[in-house]
């Protein structure tokens, strides 16, 4: 995947509606995604998946890439879906090894879970396991460890974590509790590559179009004051 230092990237998660999609992806999201991970609330049918993929892409507007998220599941049923759905990237939100994740037939994010206690002075193991994955040209999200939960979290870690991986120039989506109130500060703290939402941009447990239209607003704002 390629990573190269223009704008900041912005990621609309937990997508599950047509309009939802459309509308992330005229307000210019470089990724939106959707959940194909068991028991989780966001979770869409490959089906339901497979309709929005092919109504973004034939709806004459931005085309942005699209991303299904996965937790330990087995290869064979990842790869299926990717194929299925048409997705362009698989985000590996579990246990999932480097080895694992090269067998997946389609572009990788993989999601590196940062201990509560980690500090910008021990990561608890971050650093390393981000350089496994980026090191064979994966892309990394970096979110916060919850015991039990696989994927999203909705929850902040210290970010001084991901800005020390950022000074040591490993690319990666920040994760974890962002808002359309707060992604400019952490885009100013923490300087990443791209920035990953979902439960910030709802209401309700549903997409809310216009926190959508400005958390990138104020994302890409942040973005180019730190350019």
């Amino acid at each position: 995947m390629t990573m190269d230092s223009q704008d900041i990237r912005v990621k609309i998660c937990g997508i599950r509606a047509l309009e939802d999609a459309l509308v992330a992806a005229e307000a210019g999201a470089d990724f939106i995604g959707m959940v194909f991970v068991p028991e989780r609330h966001r979770r869409i049918t490959a089906d339901a998946a497979k309709a929005i993929v092919e109504g973004v892409r034939d709806s004459g507007g931005p085309v942005p890439r699209i991303v299904g998220l996965f937790a330990d599941q087995l290869l064979d049923e990842v790869n299926a879906i990717v194929e299925y759905v048409g997705l362009d990237v698989a985000q590996l939100c579990g246990k999932e090894s480097v080895e694992y994740a090269g067998q997946v037939s389609c572009d990788v994010i993989k999601v590196v879970h940062v201990a509560e206690s980690a500090t910008a002075a021990d990561d608890a193991g971050t650093g390393e396991r981000v350089k496994d994955f980026s090191g064979v040209g994966h892309l990394v999200t970096l979110d916060r460890y919850v015991e039990g939960i696989q994927g999203g979290t909705g929850k902040g870690f210290d970010r001084d974590v991901a800005a020390s991986l950022s000074k040591a120039n490993l690319p990666f989506l920040l994760a974890g509790g962002l808002t359309p109130e707060n992604v400019a500060e952490a885009i100013t703290t923490v300087n990443p590559w791209g920035v990953d939402v979902s439960s910030g941009v709802e209401t309700d447990c549903n997409k809310d179009h216009a926190k959508i239209l400005e958390f990138l607003k104020n994302a890409r704002a942040a973005a180019s004051k730190t350019a």
